[in-house]
């Protein structure tokens, strides 16, 4: 039994006060000095604790040195060759891998005689190695550290030893005092002793306890050391779930216990830092029981509920540590170390709500920061719009992403299903300023796109027609017009965007729909004013300025330009659109500036090529599909436009439902779809870490050449399926529920033909059966009844709007025929494909059936109604990838590549 003044030992315990952990007397070794870690904590530890570090090992460096202020520390391959070069030491530190801690622990107390301590800093020893080292230590009388451990630290001392404990500048946060420190955690030590410095209490020892398995010196020891230090009068331990050393702790001085971790009670195995097998008696609950007992108190110290005793309190936040330490030190008589030095409370520097109204107790003031923050923070919220760190982008996106449960893909953080409760013009603000805005952004879309939609006398409209007559698909039809928007077209409206928000940015702008700001601090040098306005009215800005006013659109910067005295450009009148769409987000920092640059060339994207879909002999001198240009931009929706342009026939308010239903659920089905891919290689090809040089338009046309008859158009292969099951059907409205049709007989008369099919086709040893369009997915499987959220969402969308689907009706019937028929084990789910089948089919029922649309036209239609919705997408993909992508990122390595014989 060892005895060593208050408390007795099993086991060797050498040290016998806090006061003698880290002195400065205490000479250092480090064991890897150069390692990434060591090299840039060892030198603040060095001239923080007056040069203690004496020589470092790294095998091979000999001769190298570790540069500090007060010098360079030398380095050798060995322990015993520094010791052959002179220096003498007592403490170890130890920085190796896992593998090779017990070897460098063996050496240091080969070779050393004069060894007494040792710190270990590496992490997950095996519990082999730290068994040995345990049992070296005890054989040869040395106290040791760690595992897992960032040192030790003596504020009286002003010394430190084998970690980063208190940062870069330890003398901040370890402020002399009358408190010690025990803690699981490394960075918790420095934490909690900023937190005391704040409540007006300073430091003595601070120990970094670790928690590997073994903790080498725990709470035992520490408390035996506590006792027997006259400076310390009272503790600070920072528990963390496994182990119980603290229950064999016995402490004779005030102690606030920080437990933490009970979350990990509900765990079923180990995990990381301090991790407790759930069911066990070592967890966060029994901890906090072991310390209730010894303070003699019943609860966890909170401020709605300070319960402590003399002897201490318990909490569970370390927050709540400098109120229960001080309400136990007064139950003592003893006042705090100094005049408390602030608080630690959340004190935002900046902040950005993005538009959400926050209650109160979150809705935090700003303060302005400590020098020298407070000039780096003015700077930066002088600074428009976002800048997002650059990464790879292959295979991954910042604007849309895949749901693996639900297969329900997002974009800019709003679902398909959502999407599709919203109109298109909604969803063209959604993927170009990531908002979807309200009545104002879809009025001035409505009139900004609807402004390109026309292509009468262009050559736009020259070379779309062209490469239809040719017999191109409708992907490379658009594609046609998309090569002639390129980026000359664009650039004065780009200038014009840019200089209306760096000036208005530096005029204080708050909103976009302020109507009495003053124009006063915004004046445009001639260059500029020449993009703005011009001398003579110019007959595309008139017409599309008509169309704002006539939709009550609000703008302050489409008013800057009516106060310049002379007539708008369409270039400024679209710039002034394109920064009133963006200002808010841009405020809010959702967006960057670049994507602001852009808006005009997508917005003008967008409206040309939804036009160019659209036959040549839709297009005349003032009207577009029959359509004056003054009722498209000034009354007409951009989803009322495009259903005509794309079905020839007025929309009913039911079928507009449908067609933006079917554009919302098209968007995007996350960035691993082809589509996406040939936007996003677009992009990495001409290189976004120099964004001047990538063009959109060409980002459209590698969406438009990745798109295809079996990705875009494989809609058809649905509505193939349906109109074949319904060809002998005297079905007159698939919208009406009394049609009088037996779905059930139909399904089941189909289920025969297929089982007989399936039947053959295995008979004659063949395993290619050919899948029924819209049935089944290979992610809803394995259940009873299977269902695809996205079509139970539509279903229940169009139940709760009245609205029917004979289509879709159909499909329930056929995957529960299937079963009963025994040709599947479960019933299948109807996908989203048979969804987008049925929809479509539905609206395009009577056009069909009356002959005005025939079979080639309806996959035709479906088709381009994919490109109409991918082409939103695709340009927020774009827009991701050159504010965030690098160059060539979607590239697949070499290594990667097969070659197939």
């Amino acid at each position: 039994m060892f005895k060593q003044g208050f408390g007795e030992f099993k086991y060797y315990v050498g040290i016998n006060s806090l006061s003698q952990i880290a002195t400065r007397q205490d000479r250092v070794c480090v064991l890897n000095i150069l390692g990434g870690e060591s090299k840039d904590v060892t030198p603040v530890g060095h001239v923080y604790s007056g040069g203690n570090v004496v020589f470092g090992t790294s095998p091979g460096r000999s001769g190298q040195v570790l540069e500090t202020s007060l010098g360079d520390v030398p380095v050798y391959n060995s322990v015993r060759e520094g010791m052959q070069a002179g220096h003498r030491f007592n403490c170890g530190v130890v920085y190796l891998p896992p593998s090779a801690a017990r070897d460098g622990v063996a050496e240091l107390i080969r070779v050393n005689p004069e060894l007494n301590k040792i710190f270990i800093v590496t992490e997950k020893l095996s519990v082999h190695d730290a068994r040995e080292i345990r049992a070296m230590g005890q054989q040869n009388g040395i106290d040791i550290f760690g595992g897992n451990s960032l040192g030790v630290a003596d504020a009286w001392n002003e010394v430190r030893i084998g970690g980063a404990l208190g940062g870069d500048n330890p003398a901040e946060a370890l402020k002399k005092g009358s408190i010690a420190i025990l803690s699981n955690s490394g960075n918790f030590t420095t934490m909690i002793a900023t937190y005391l410095r704040m409540a007006g209490w300073g430091t003595t020892t601070a120990i970094s306890s670790g928690k590997d398995i073994y903790i080498h010196y725990a709470a035992p020891e520490f408390a035996f050391a506590l006792a027997n230090d006259a400076r310390s009068k009272a503790a600070v331990l920072y528990a963390e779930p496994g182990g119980h050393y603290e229950l064999e702790a016995d402490f004779n001085k005030p102690v606030v216990a920080c437990v933490v971790g009970r979350w990990k009670a509900r765990l079923t195995r180990a995990v990381g830092h301090a991790g407790a097998m759930a069911g066990g008696d070592d967890d966060a609950g029994a901890k906090e029981q072991w310390f209730m007992a010894k303070f003699g108190v019943d609860g966890i110290f909170t401020p709605e509920n300070p319960v402590f005793s003399a002897r201490g309190a318990v909490v569970t936040n370390i927050a709540h540590i400098p109120m229960a330490l001080t309400a136990v030190m007064r139950e003592n008589a003893t006042r705090p170390d100094f005049p408390p030095e602030g608080s630690l409370a959340l004190k935002p520097w900046f902040a950005s709500t993005r538009g959400i109204s926050l209650p109160a107790a979150l809705d935090l003031p700003v303060v302005e920061a400590v020098a020298p923050y407070n000039e780096q923070i003015a700077l930066l919220n002088r600074q428009v719009g976002t800048v997002f760190p650059r990464q790879t982008l292959k295979d991954a996106s910042g604007a849309s992403q895949l749901d693996p449960k639900t297969q329900v893909a997002s974009l800019n953080g709003v679902t398909m299903l959502d999407a599709a409760q919203n109109p298109l013009e909604t969803n063209i603000a959604l993927a170009l300023v990531h908002e979807a805005g309200g009545d104002n952004d879809r009025a001035l879309v409505n009139a900004a796109v609807g402004s390109f939609l026309n292509l009468h006398g262009t050559p736009v409209l020259v070379a779309a027609q062209a490469s239809r007559e040719d017999g191109n698909a409708p992907n490379a039809v658009m594609a046609a017009a998309a090569c002639l928007i390129g980026p000359r077209r664009v650039e004065p409206a780009r200038r014009a965007v840019r200089f209306l928000v760096d000036a208005f940015a530096g005029a204080g702008l708050k909103t976009a729909l302020d109507e009495e700001f003053d124009f006063g601090g915004v004046v445009p040098d001639e260059a500029m004013r020449g993009v703005l306005v011009g001398k003579k009215e110019d007959a595309e800005a008139a017409a599309l300025l008509a169309g704002l006013r006539e939709r009550g659109a609000r703008s302050v910067f489409v008013r800057y330009l009516e106060s310049l005295g002379r007539h708008p450009t369409a270039d400024g009148v679209l710039a002034a659109i394109s920064a009133t769409l963006a200002w808010g987000p841009l405020m809010r920092k959702r967006i960057s500036l670049l994507s602001v640059e852009n808006l005009p060339w997508g917005i003008k994207l967008v409206g040309t090529l939804l036009g160019a879909s659209v036959p040549a002999n839709q297009h005349e001198a003032g009207r577009f599909c029959g359509v004056s240009n003054e009722e498209i931009l000034g009354r007409r929706s951009l989803t009322e436009v495009a259903y005509l342009g794309l079905l020839g026939q007025e929309p009913r308010p039911e079928d507009l439902f449908v067609f933006q239903t079917l554009i919302g659920l098209l968007l995007t089905n996350g960035p691993g779809a082809i589509s996406i891919q040939g936007v996003k290689g677009a992009v990495s090809a001409d290189g976004p870490e120099t964004p001047e040089r990538v063009q959109l338009n060409k980002a459209l046309v590698g969406f438009l050449s990745h798109s295809g008859y079996a990705h875009g158009g494989n809609g058809y292969e649905g509505i193939a399926f349906l109109l074949d099951q319904f060809r002998d059907a005297d079905l007159n409205d698939p919208g009406d529920s009394g049609h009088g049709l037996d779905l059930k007989a139909l399904a089941v008369r189909y289920t025969e033909v297929y089982a007989q099919y399936k039947s053959n086709r295995k008979t004659a040893g063949s395993l290619d059966i050919q899948k029924i369009p819209g049935v089944n997915h290979p992610v809803f499987k394995d259940k009873p009844v299977n269902h695809d959220p996205r079509e139970v969402f539509i279903w229940d969308l169009m139940l709760d709007r009245g609205e029917y689907n004979v289509f879709h009706d159909y499909y329930r019937a056929l995957v529960q025929a299937l079963f009963d028929a025994g040709v599947s084990r479960t019933v299948y789910c109807v996908n989203i494909d048979a969804v987008i089948a049925a929809l479509l089919l539905k609206m395009l029922w009577q056009p069909y059936r009356s002959g005005a649309c025939p079979a080639a036209a309806l996959e035709t239609a479906a088709f381009t109604l994919f490109l109409y919705a991918r082409m939103i997408g695709s340009l927020a993909e774009a827009d991701d990838h050159l504010n965030r992508g690098r160059n060539m990122d979607t590239r697949t390595p070499a290594s990667q590549c097969k070659f197939v014989a």
